[in-house]
């Protein structure tokens, strides 16, 4: 649909779905021989939201909560990164651009919320998302990886491709961080926007589902 790629017309605060952007996401992650790192990246932009195919879409009553699943047939993602730790028993400690392609991703989303009312309406807080993912393939390109040592940083790149599923293992934090963080931001200010009537056509108002009225959400 075109609104994934412009935006949702009246609401002003998401420019556009794809690309996105964000402006900064730390990361420690792993805690073993394999896996140890603090990544940061900086001036994030991804590639990939717009072809989003939902498969699956459920909600569940006790909290009206849901889960969703969805697939991306690529997600791209470009950034300013640095980097300290190891990945793949590697140690790296560098500074420069990193590029990911990941294909055909099958992302299952549990969203939780909260209900509140606004001009005769019921609207969702989202709250907290979580996603879970797996992919076919993952391209990566990580430039000054050693300080300027070309050689070092191409064997290291072509590495990182020959096993790319050690490395999506690797980065799973850094991949789920950066969705969770687009899709939590998207998500709260469409429910912010749009009522959840016209997405659950018999949802209960706050006062039905909590037994009294909850305060709108600042």
């Amino acid at each position: 649909m075109w609104y994934r790629f412009i935006g949702i017309p009246g609401l002003t605060s998401i420019k556009s779905f794809d690309p996105f952007y964000l402006n900064r996401i730390r990361i420690t992650q792993g805690n073993s021989n394999a896996i140890n790192l603090k990544v940061e990246l900086a001036n994030v932009k991804i590639l990939g939201f717009g072809h989003t195919n939902v498969l699956e879409s459920q909600v569940f009553k006790k909290d009206y909560s849901w889960k969703t699943t969805f697939t991306l047939p690529q997600m791209k993602l470009q950034a300013d990164y640095s980097l300290f730790g190891r990945i793949l028993l590697i140690p790296l400690n560098g500074k420069g651009q990193v590029f990911l392609d990941a294909e055909n991703m099958t992302v299952t989303m549990h969203t939780k919320t909260r209900l509140y009312s606004k001009g005769g309406f019921t609207f969702y807080n989202v709250t907290n998302l979580h996603v879970d993912f797996k992919m076919d393939g993952l391209k990566s390109y990580f430039s000054n990886l050693f300080n300027g040592n070309k050689q070092l940083e191409d064997s290291t790149n072509k590495f990182f491709n020959d096993n790319w599923r050690m490395l999506a293992d690797a980065l799973y934090t850094v991949i789920t961080q950066t969705i969770e963080d687009i899709l939590l931001d998207v998500l709260k200010k469409i429910f912010h926007f749009i009522p959840a009537n016209f997405f659950v056509s018999d949802i209960p108002t706050p006062e039905q589902l909590y037994g009294r009225a909850k305060p709108k959400p600042k």
